[in-house]
């Protein structure tokens, strides 16, 4: 057993394919891990280890995908003059703000999870946002976060030392215990083709919304924490010495990386 190293192993996870001996350690590695147990049907396989079976499990996907797509499509929310009218004003409005917010159609996971709106009332946008800690493997999901909330206030309930949770700060540890100068807040370039993934640093110190000025967003933002002093593949525009900060690139999108990707998660 991969979790309390004293029993003889019986159950092997679909997802991770941790070993464990019992339902007390499946639900250990599952909350250690954060794993869900469900085996990833897009997991990438060699050619010399691709069977029969795989080819079974692509062709059964690409069905899903179909069905999932076809549904969507009917669903009559789709065609909602209501629902509509909410995604124009969302984007009306972010665009008011310099924010090129674009939405996915009905039955995409983004889609059904963005929970963003804008307050006319207070004119400000509470966003959907998700945080990702790629060093400790975790990620968090906020709703209804402010507009002008600072990065750094969004971050401490994560790794501020003394603010924290007690059960986040220790899952996080890595970062709760390295200075706030080694923070870095990173979000994914949508616009790029998927050779050339960049990412541009955010001021902590600064609001949300600012950060998000001339930005293109998908549904809604993804943060990116990392530490200067670990390791990651995270290329940061204008940081790579192969081009400018700002690129032109910035003004012709495309949703083709993030649609193939939510179309795999629909499924």
């Amino acid at each position: 057993c991969e979790t309390c190293s004293k029993e003889e192993a019986k159950y092997r996870c679909p997802r991770c394919m941790k070993y464990s001996c019992s339902l007390l350690c499946v639900k250990k590695h599952k909350l250690a891990l954060s794993c869900n147990g469900v085996r990833d049907k897009t997991a990438f396989i060699s050619v010399n280890e691709f069977t029969d079976l795989n080819l079974l499990s692509d062709y059964r996907f690409l069905e899903d995908v179909g069905r999932t797509a076809d549904a969507a499509a009917r669903h009559c929310i789709v065609h909602s003059p209501a629902t509509k009218r909410l995604l124009y004003c969302l984007r009306n409005k972010a665009r008011g703000c310099n924010i090129e917010l674009k939405t996915l159609p009905v039955g995409f996971t983004k889609r059904r999870e963005n929970s963003t709106i804008f307050n006319s009332m207070e004119n400000k946008f509470y966003w959907h946002l998700k945080l990702i800690f790629p060093h400790c493997h975790a990620e968090y999901t906020l709703k209804g976060v402010p507009d002008d909330k600072t990065l750094a206030d969004i971050l401490k309930p994560y790794i501020d030392p003394v603010e924290s949770d007690p059960v986040v700060c220790q899952r996080l540890k890595i970062y709760t215990s390295s200075p706030q100068s080694d923070v870095r807040i990173l979000m994914k370039i949508e616009n790029r083709s998927r050779n050339s993934v960049r990412y541009n640093e955010l001021d902590a110190s600064r609001s949300l919304l600012d950060n998000l000025k001339g930005k293109v967003i998908i549904e809604y933002p993804t943060l990116f924490v990392v530490l200067k002093t670990l390791k990651n593949d995270m290329v940061v525009l204008g940081q790579d010495g192969s081009e400018p900060a700002e690129n032109s690139d910035s003004e012709s999108s495309s949703l083709s990386s993030a649609e193939e990707g939510e179309i795999r998660d629909s499924s």
